[in-house]
């Protein structure tokens, strides 16, 4: 059943996309003792150069307004509560004793009367990762490559002095998502209550902690975390390994191979088990499928449960047998729990997806719940399953349309997805319509999207259809593989029968069409263009286009060129789903955006599908259609508040003038 909502204030003005982008943004709620709810929430900054995060207080009865408790310049986030009840928290804020490094996070204490104190700071920051019963601290810093905690600092300046850059690299991975590896050493440091640091990996080198998930038994004798180890072909293992903080041991628990690799752990509260994810090794014929197992520490044989259709995403002990678990299922969520010592399964909450699972002292559950139509918002889920919206900043009221469920048949396969119908839609003023594709493809349209909001696209007049095809997640492991490996023609074929369907709709205009995508959606795009005309504008946002090229040059290769091969192995594969290979079938007006900074599809894939386009064009250089918005800064997302509100006018305006015959947007953007 839908949140009982409290009574506040909310936005509804969608044409106002500052203001939008402006609200109050929900990104982690915990519970803990006090009967204490702490949520980080994010506010983007005067001039919208960056979200700034901060720290409310909220009341997990519901009846109390949020009260603000941080206010740094700098900010405060990953809010945890200490066993006295106080709250730990990273920020980059100054320390008044000067005991904390200029820019770097530190970890913060706030106690529940008096000012924040510094708890413990490193040259190379600090991130908080978990809390043991006697308070003590588990954290992870980085270190130039081959330094010690103690020469860390001195390293640091000397380099920076020097305007050294360099990185030596000895194989891959060498960059991950937005930033280089190999330059720093991740490793793991236990802070003890009166901040002192112990380095538990020392000399641990650039790769074995680089992707670390790590937790710390409720004992603070233990720490359960992921260990990369390179392999042949490029490829890495991720094992999972148990360190004794006493002797600094480490023993391999569990041995990543060829086929499965390991990731997430968490200790129960009495330290007898460990809850981990098994995802299994991609190949040409199958996809990865992510496995929950729970493994008692004594030897015994683990529990595997059976999640059903629903897509592991986050889990949360709710007590020493009992397992609370989200994910993504039937393009929406649901909140499950299993009794880990037999492996049942019963459902807590549904309709909605859930994140930042946080167990109450009195056993109630505190989480974030979004779907399509609201952003991200704090509730407690009682025993029976009752959801109580609590009082938070940020909410959004009324939309300027109906979102719809909707699904379709393709050749026996039922195709779900979500419509959105602006208010103003009616048979004698039908809307246009915008086809999105997300992203992935592992992914689901099931909740809400703060820079691509289709509720900005309907208060313009749109349409939005959002399926959820081949490949999406929250269907089981048919649909995760259907289309593998990466089938375009597959997942179109989906998505175009579902378009043709809601279009038979008589408040809904067949003639004024464009087609959205970003990352696998964005390759989408791109293929889509070389293969129909029958949309008015196609944007592409971080889209894959010759993929012989991007398969080499991705932080992801190994996994790449594991599924997909050298295109002389496969070349039928290449040639049916490298957008580039169509690109002379391109009529109609496309738009690019891509991130400079972008490492997963690096630019490299817009600087040469952009020359396509332009060196193909037959006609004065004042008329070619195309557009490329660059940005600079960012990566693979769009995460700058001023940079989202200059890409949403730019593509708005973009369909604008293709689809509706609105006016072209100027040479120099106004925004």
């Amino acid at each position: 059943m839908p949140p009982q909502t409290p009574e506040t204030s909310a936005f509804t003005d969608f044409s106002d996309i500052d203001d939008l982008l402006r609200l109050p943004r929900l990104a982690a709620i915990t519970a803990g003792p006090g009967d204490r709810a702490i949520a980080a929430i994010q506010e983007a900054d005067g001039p919208g150069a960056r979200l700034v995060s901060a720290l409310w207080e909220l009341d997990p009865e519901g009846r109390a307004p949020a009260r603000r408790l941080t206010f740094s310049e700098k900010g405060e986030s990953a809010p945890m509560l200490a066993p006295d009840g106080s709250v730990l928290f990273s920020s980059a804020r100054p320390d008044p004793e000067g005991g904390s490094v200029e820019d770097k996070a530190a970890i913060w204490r706030l106690p529940s009367s008096g000012e924040a104190q510094l708890v413990a700071s490193a040259p190379g920051g600090l991130s908080l990762l978990a809390v043991a019963d006697d308070g003590t601290l588990l954290a992870s810093t980085e270190v130039l490559p081959g330094s010690s905690l103690e020469e860390d600092a001195e390293r640091r300046a000397a380099r920076q002095d020097a305007k050294q850059t360099t990185i030596w690299h000895t194989g891959m991975p060498i960059r991950q998502w937005d930033h280089e590896v190999g330059d720093a050493e991740k490793h793991l440091v236990l802070v003890s209550p009166a901040g002192e640091l112990t380095d538990l990996t020392p000399g641990a080198g650039t790769v074995p902690l680089l992707y670390a998930a790590a937790d710390l038994s409720p004992d603070g004798a233990r720490v359960a975390t992921t260990w990369t180890r390179r392999v042949r072909g490029g490829e890495t293992r991720n094992d999972l390994v148990l360190l004794d903080v006493a002797s600094y041991e480490r023993t391999t628990l569990l041995a990543a191979d060829e086929d499965a690799q390991f990731s997430g752990p968490r200790f129960s509260p009495d330290g007898e088990r460990l809850a981990v994810a098994r995802s299994t090794a991609s190949s040409p014929t199958h996809t990865s499928y992510t496995r929950l197992e729970i493994h008692p520490l004594d030897g015994g044989e683990p529990v595997r449960p059976d999640l059903g259709d629903l897509t592991l995403g986050g889990l949360e002990w709710a007590d020493a047998t009992t397992l609370l678990v989200t994910g993504d299922l039937h393009s929406s969520g649901a909140i499950l729990r299993i009794d880990v010592r037999t492996g049942e399964v019963r459902p807590v909450a549904g309709d909605g997806v859930f994140s930042s699972l946080s167990v109450a002292p009195d056993g109630g559950v505190l989480a974030l719940r979004s779907d399509v139509a609201t952003p991200p918002r704090p509730v407690r889920i009682g025993a029976d399953g009752e959801i109580r919206e609590l009082p938070a900043p940020g909410a959004v009221g009324a939309l300027p349309g109906a979102l719809e469920r909707v699904e379709t048949d393709v050749e026996g396969v039922a195709v779900s997805g979500w419509l959105c119908v602006p208010a103003s839609a009616s048979s004698e003023a039908p809307a246009p319509v915008m086809l999105w594709i997300h992203g992935g493809p592992h992914a689901s349209y099931n909740a809400w999207s703060w820079r691509w909001c289709p509720w900005l696209a309907v208060e313009r007049g749109y349409a939005v259809l959002m399926p959820d095809p081949a490949m999406s997640t929250g269907y089981g492991d048919a649909g995760l593989n259907r289309g593998w490996p990466r089938r375009a023609e597959v997942v179109y074929r989906e998505c175009e029968t579902m378009l043709d369907q809601v279009l038979e709709r008589a408040d809904l205009d067949g003639s004024r069409t464009a087609m959205l995508g970003a990352s696998f959606g964005g390759f989408l795009a791109n293929w889509i263009a070389g293969h129909t005309d029958r949309f008015d504008a196609i944007v592409s946002h971080a889209g894959l286009w010759a993929l012989p090229q991007q398969h080499r040059t991705t932080d992801a290769a190994a996994g790449k060129m594991r599924v997909h091969r050298h295109e002389d192995e496969d070349p039928a594969w290449y040639r049916d789903n490298s957008p580039h290979v169509a690109a002379a079938s391109i009529t109609t007006p496309m738009l690019i955006t891509h991130g400079n900074r972008d490492y997963r599809v690096p630019v490299s894939e817009a600087l040469r599908l952009w020359w396509d386009l332009v060196s193909a064009w037959d006609g004065e250089p004042e008329h070619m259609p195309h557009r490329f918005l660059q940005v600079t800064s960012e990566n693979h997302w769009v995460l700058t508040p001023s940079n989202a509100l200059a890409w949403n006018q730019a593509v708005l305006a973009f369909c604008d003038q293709h689809v509706l015959g609105g006016d072209p947007v100027p040479e120099v953007l106004p925004w």
